[in-house]
């Protein structure tokens, strides 16, 4: 297993250089569509507090993506129950009738599984999301992300499991059936790397979302992870944009206090691309907005 060691030093020392500070102008153009409830098992804080934490920052819009319940599987560190789902829209359509000085979206943040996808829509049908994003969590059957599970990466060839994550991030782009692709490049989140180049990868995943009209996820919450980077990363991102992929932005909240977390990083991320526009989502329809 090669991992990042050196290198996570140079990371922290360039994403610390800070890029300028966002009043509350910048953070009126953004929004943070990949919040979290504890529904999930492993958030905290009720969706009042995200609220309430979107509007100090002066964020005009935001959006709840907790994860849909697995099928076949339950883990209450991972996901709602199934019987939880009603309650989890009931909470966030409750904030949008509640709160007049921001704009509050419902999502929900989809697994792809490979050959199931019609059985995780029927069970989702009966609700009205504004988006859904696509994650890719699952190597055949492999929980790689899971924190829990990190040891397993010991018993794996990252020169293997980058390919894999890769062709099943571009089935999922094109088979999910998903408005977003969240934290695009998620297998880096254990600061595991291949040997071999991965540039190739990138524009695989990119021609993907260009061909199946799906936007990309621009979500900090790399920076809190061992990998201490962006998802995604900046050569994939500017892939993405020269595809003319859309794209928007999150920040993977668990708690009220990484709302908008490092969305000074992001901005000059996106900057760095050339991203001028980000998508917004109402009712599964796509609209640009300038940033």
């Amino acid at each position: 297993m090669k991992r990042v060691k050196r290198g996570v030093r140079k990371k922290l020392i360039r994403w610390t250089r800070r890029a300028r500070s966002l009043d509350r102008d910048d953070y009126g153009r953004l929004v943070d569509y990949h919040l979290h409830t504890r529904l999930c098992g492993h958030a905290a804080g009720e969706p009042e507090d995200y609220v309430r934490r979107a509007i100090e920052l002066g964020l005009s819009e935001i959006g709840f993506s907790d994860h849909m319940p697995l099928l076949g599987a339950r883990d209450d560190c991972l996901t709602m129950a199934p019987d939880e789902l009603p309650r989890y829209v009931e909470m966030v359509r409750e904030q949008q009738a509640s709160v007049d000085e921001i704009v509050v979206r419902l999502g929900i943040e989809m697994d792809y599984l490979p050959g199931r996808m019609d059985d995780v829509w029927e069970a989702a049908t009966e609700f009205e999301f504004d988006y859904v994003l696509g994650s890719v969590h699952y190597i055949d059957d492999w929980g790689f992300s899971d924190s829990r599970h990190v040891s397993s990466y010991r018993d794996r060839d990252p020169d293997e499991i980058y390919p894999r994550y890769f062709e099943l991030f571009c089935e999922a782009a094109t088979e999910g059936g998903f408005d977003v692709m969240a934290h695009p490049d998620l297998i880096k989140k254990h600061g595991v790397t291949p040997s071999k180049p991965i540039d190739g990868m990138y524009r695989e995943a990119a021609e993907a979302l260009r061909a199946a009209d799906v936007a990309v996820e621009v979500n900090t919450s790399g920076l809190r992870k061992p990998a201490v980077d962006i998802y995604p990363s900046l050569p994939f991102l500017e892939a993405c944009v020269r595809r003319g992929v859309p794209v928007t932005l999150g920040s993977d909240a668990h708690t009220p206090d990484q709302v908008g977390m490092d969305f000074d990083l992001a901005m000059r991320l996106l900057r760095k691309a050339g991203v001028i526009e980000i998508a917004t989502f109402k009712s599964r329809e796509r609209t640009m907005r300038s940033i």
